[in-house]
């Protein structure tokens, strides 16, 4: 059963770009990377770095990995629910930020993902179907300009 506690990673550019994969159980959901607590896991961090590596073939070295100090805490769809303990309704997001200096060449877990695809951050707002990712993907701009960036 996963446990009901997750990441978001939200991979983007300095050029405010940013990764969105296609689920390969939903053809058409798109989001950013997310991964699920699992036993043993010691910190956040290192599943957010397990599941970058996992989902895009992207290493922590490759980007600036930062903790946006935002919890989510929504309803888990109901097609979704059979994978969690009985009466497990709900999930606790994590927020976190990938910047990177570049587009980079994604490898996809193909369990996971079908496509791939690097958008503007408004037009990858507009593509996810999360709402949570699309207000994390909403503060880019935001926190490049707090960093000096366009």
């Amino acid at each position: 059963m996963k446990i009901p506690e997750s990441v978001l990673v939200v991979v983007y550019t300095v050029q405010a770009r940013v990764l969105l994969l296609e689920r390969a159980d939903h053809p058409g959901f798109w989001q950013s990377v997310t991964g699920s607590r699992e036993p043993g896991d010691p910190d956040l961090r290192a599943i957010c770095v397990r599941e970058l590596a996992e989902e895009t073939g992207l290493a922590e070295a490759d980007g600036n990995l930062a903790d946006w100090g935002r919890t989510n805490r929504y309803p888990i769809y109901p097609h979704w629910r059979s994978r969690y303990a009985p009466g497990v309704t709900h999930n606790t997001e994590h927020v976190f930020g990938f910047e990177l200096d570049r587009e980079r060449e994604i490898v996809l877990a193909p369990a996971e993902h079908t496509r791939c695809c690097w958008l503007d951050w408004r037009a990858a707002a507009e593509r996810c179907f999360s709402t949570t990712n699309i207000a994390a993907i909403r503060e880019i701009p935001a926190r490049l300009a707090g960093r000096g960036r366009p």
